[in-house]
């Protein structure tokens, strides 16, 4: 079992390593704006499947960590036919986005999704998804952002 994950955690690597991080400046703490975040997602129609805060994970275990939450969310109207192209795309959807606190300021980040998507053979540059993908992603960064 061991050496399935690994091998599954080296096919993914050279898939998350190629997409740019794209880092948004928040002017709120990291609660706040992930508020905000949930808040611009689910007022745009899309759906919260989970939020993540891995400081409270760390505390779990006895160990300190910056404040950091993760979202994942999406829209089956977009996700659906990036994994009809390829399904290998659900190793990347839904999309995410990290909010976290980096030397007293706070970013929201997440990996652009045209250079994620298209490191898989199905995927080109020229689907029509990828651009509204980008464009949902920077609208609701910069909302939750207070932009």
């Amino acid at each position: 079992m061991k050496s399935a994950i690994a091998a599954l955690c080296l096919t993914l690597l050279p898939l998350a390593a190629g997409a740019e991080v794209v880092k948004v400046p928040a002017s709120a703490d990291v609660p706040e704006t992930m508020d905000a975040l949930v808040a611009a997602v689910k007022g745009a129609g899309a759906t919260v499947f989970a939020r993540v805060d891995h400081a409270k994970g760390a505390e779990g275990i006895g160990e300190d960590l910056q404040p950091a939450q993760l979202l994942i969310f999406g829209n089956p109207k977009l996700g659906t036919p990036a994994m009809q192209d390829d399904i290998q795309a659900g190793l990347l959807l839904p999309l995410r986005v990290l909010v976290y606190e980096d030397a007293g300021k706070v970013w929201l980040a997440y990996e652009d999704p045209a250079e994620m998507l298209t490191a898989l053979d199905g995927v080109g540059p020229e689907a029509g998804y990828l651009p509204v993908m980008a464009g949902a992603l920077a609208k609701l960064t910069a909302k939750a952002a207070g932009q």
